[in-house]
């Protein structure tokens, strides 16, 4: 470990104290600005640095905590007390939280000791490139970036089409294919500075908006070996696709929670009627109270390769997403017209839970996935 990082060690946070320090920041920082992130698109990078400074972003990483212990189960309940409030933000933070996965997951000590200090404080901001590695490795598209290799590192061209948490002096992780290996690929940090590659808007979404989602052009951007993550792109992804999975439940369990939080909050006026619909708050409770139990009992082994316990991770996270769409349906039903209006709560979360289904690894392809692992059985 560099002295960078070594400096930035304190003694772990307890739970309580980093959950109680993170719901002080959604109400007093995040709050106010939700409905102009959400309508107007606007990144809350000062609520972003203000996360990392509190130690949100290096729970998770064994190389950032005094016990060399990850807390994956505490990274992603902060991350569930952000999306409670508002899962643009919440998106943004696993986006940071994954990118120092990748950093700390690297084969390559030099960029986890240049970049990992850097990342987890929130100094530097980061995004993941890996949906298009994730659908690939599934056989579901190609590989979007192709490299050559050159002296002192290689030579990327491509373009992916969306990923988030990006801009100036911002990096990411992603993979790209290398010309003249078969099969083989490569895993690198990327610099959003460097030449030859540009950050391009190009497209508007009716949720996340303020998530700062660019199309990544690279035209014969060079990455030295020193943003190397891993020359080995397949056997990165294996040892880390856990804790890539894992992290989302973050959103999940916020955007779940908050919907029966506002199903609740309206028992008193219209429980009257309410009481005829499907899908009442305490069985949703009940359902995610079940999810978030077996989730963090997962997250206790971020590191674990095994098919058996991913198709278990999986499998829950196919089960987030189904809830979180049955979730906030259910909000909007329960507050009626008054969840019609365009800054209500619940037409906000009902949006935002089409997200929890659609991001990847989306409903599809984890029931592709799941259908893969059951066949190789």
């Amino acid at each position: 470990m560099n002295s960078i990082a070594s400096n930035l060690l304190n003694t772990d946070t307890p739970l309580d104290e980093l959950l109680d320090a993170t719901r002080k920041i959604v109400d007093t920082d995040l709050k106010p600005l939700t409905v102009k992130i959400d309508l107007e698109g606007y990144y809350p990078e000062s609520v972003m640095r203000k996360l990392g400074s509190e130690g949100v972003y290096r729970q998770h990483l064994s190389d950032m905590r005094s016990s060399g212990i990850p807390d994956m189960g505490a990274a992603i309940q902060a991350m569930g007390v952000v999306s409670h409030e508002c899962m643009s933000t919440g998106f943004a933070i696993w986006c940071q939280d994954t990118c120092g996965w990748y950093i700390q997951n690297a084969a390559n000590s030099t960029v986890r000791d240049n970049w990992l200090g850097k990342v987890s404080s929130g100094n530097v901001l980061g995004g993941t490139g890996m949906s298009n590695t994730m659908k690939a490795f599934a056989g579901i598209e190609d590989l979007r970036l192709k490299g050559k290799r050159v002296d002192g590192g290689y030579i990327v061209n491509g373009n992916l089409p969306w990923v988030s948490n990006l801009g100036k002096d911002h990096v990411f992780g992603t993979l790209f294919e290398l010309e003249g290996r078969l099969g083989g690929s490569v895993m690198a940090l990327v610099d959003c500075n460097a030449e030859g590659f540009e950050l391009r808007l190009s497209a508007h979404f009716v949720a996340l908006e303020g998530t700062r989602t660019f199309a990544c052009i690279f035209k014969d951007v060079f990455i030295p070996d020193e943003m190397i993550i891993d020359d080995d792109g397949a056997a990165f992804l294996r040892r880390s696709r856990t804790g890539i999975v894992l992290l989302q439940f973050g959103m999940g369990i916020g955007n779940i929670q908050s919907c029966i939080d506002i199903c609740r909050s309206v028992e008193p006026l219209l429980g009257h009627v309410n009481g005829y619909l499907d899908d009442r708050p305490d069985e949703l409770q009940e359902e995610l109270d079940d999810a978030v139990e077996a989730a963090l009992i997962l997250a206790e082994e971020p590191y674990e390769t095994d098919d058996d316990y991913f198709r278990e991770v999986l499998q829950l996270r196919l089960t987030a997403g189904e809830l979180a769409l049955k979730a906030s349906q259910s909000a909007m039903l329960h507050t009626g017209a008054q969840g019609y209006l365009q800054t209500a709560p619940a037409q906000r979360k009902l949006r935002e839970s089409y997200f929890v289904a659609i991001v990847t690894p989306a409903i599809k392809h984890l029931r592709k996935e799941l259908d893969t692992l059951a066949q190789a059985a």
